[in-house]
């Protein structure tokens, strides 16, 4: 398994250098056009919440989990649900697509993480049930082999799963936390882990060696969020406080955004998959142009929260930059974007 996590890293670290920017990804002027597409009313009225929202980026599905206890996923293009993810007997903090092959994860405060798998009608079955964590799962995040996953949980433990079998295969305490994780992403090579906690901090794993081998401090409140960016050197994390920016070459952090007045935090933020763009999310939507350590990073659109609720829990960016798919305090997905000449018509 080590073995198979080291050659994954050195084949994409190898082909980072390389990286080209796809010429469809969508052009700041787009991005400066995103308004509201489309609305879907997806989870139940008496629970109202969506907390966490993801975007497969190939087949263009967007998996919402809510405060319902279920997951939904939804056909963009179509706007019609293809499957509801019924299982979990309290809400879904975090869920993931698997790029690829057709997995779903979902953490839920029911203290499970669970694996379903779309059967030849395309519903998704569970197929797996991990019930290590004696707390609330608040994040998953999946390994770049898309063979394992990480969920990270309110327990002050993090776990370490193959996919395929369901199996837990470390599970990593640390004791001198107060209240656990709030947040998990790993690096997009694969070999870091960076993971948020209730105390302000933002701690990173060496995976292959479960070893806590850097810690950024200067956040105040629970760290709600990180991101990596794609470029594989830059760090994003969100709190109470606002978003800092961590530059992962030299372990500083470069820039520091507080878009909210005290007491309004910042809930998500998100670099897209290109590492042109970078949102952020708490009682609105603000897009900013990624630039360079020393560059200004400018605000290129700001979203309003339409939900009426004031506060945005969830972005991801679509395929190429061409939407945002938003959740909120209330039941319904938002997705803003680009107008298509049928949109406009």
């Amino acid at each position: 398994m080590i073995k198979e996590l080291t050659d994954c890293n050195t084949r994409l670290s190898s082909q980072r250098k390389k990286r080209q920017i796809s010429p469809d990804l969508a052009p700041s002027e787009a991005v400066e056009s995103y308004s509201q597409l489309s609305s879907h009313p997806l989870h139940k009225t008496n629970k109202p919440g969506i907390l966490s929202v993801d975007v497969h980026q190939e087949k263009d599905l967007i998996l919402t989990g809510g405060v319902d206890a279920n997951a939904v996923i939804l056909d963009h293009n179509s706007g019609e649900i293809v499957s509801t993810l019924s299982g979990h007997s309290k809400r879904v903090n975090s869920v993931k697509f698997v790029p690829q092959g057709d997995y779903v994860l979902t953490g839920s405060s029911d203290k499970t993480v669970k694996i379903w798998q779309a059967n030849g009608d395309g519903i998704y079955e569970c197929k797996h049930t991990g019930r290590e964590h004696t707390g609330e799962v608040r994040a998953v995040t999946v390994h770049a082999t898309n063979n394992y996953f990480v969920t990270a949980s309110s327990d002050k433990s993090w776990c370490f799963y193959d996919l395929a079998y369901g199996d837990c295969l470390t599970q990593v305490t640390e004791p001198s936390m107060q209240d656990g994780y709030t947040s998990a992403s790993f690096h997009p090579d694969g070999l870091i882990l960076g993971m948020g906690t209730a105390e302000s901090l933002v701690r990173i794993w060496d995976v292959k060696s479960q070893a806590n081998v850097a810690q950024f401090e200067g956040h105040s409140g629970p760290v709600t969020d990180i991101s990596f960016s794609e470029n594989g050197y830059f760090l994003a994390t969100a709190a109470q406080d606002g978003v800092k920016l961590w530059d992962l070459r030299k372990l500083k952090n470069f820039r520091s955004f507080s878009p909210y007045e005290a007491g309004t935090p910042t809930n998500a933020v998100e670099f897209d998959f290109s590492g042109n763009y970078l949102a952020i999310a708490g009682s609105d939507i603000r897009i900013y142009q990624v630039a360079s350590v020393k560059q200004e990073w400018n605000t290129i659109k700001v979203l309003p929260d339409l939900s009426g609720t004031g506060s945005i829990s969830s972005v991801r960016f679509g395929p190429l930059a061409k939407y945002l798919a938003v959740g909120t305090a209330d039941r319904n997905l938002r997705v803003f974007g680009v107008p298509t000449a049928s949109e406009t018509a």
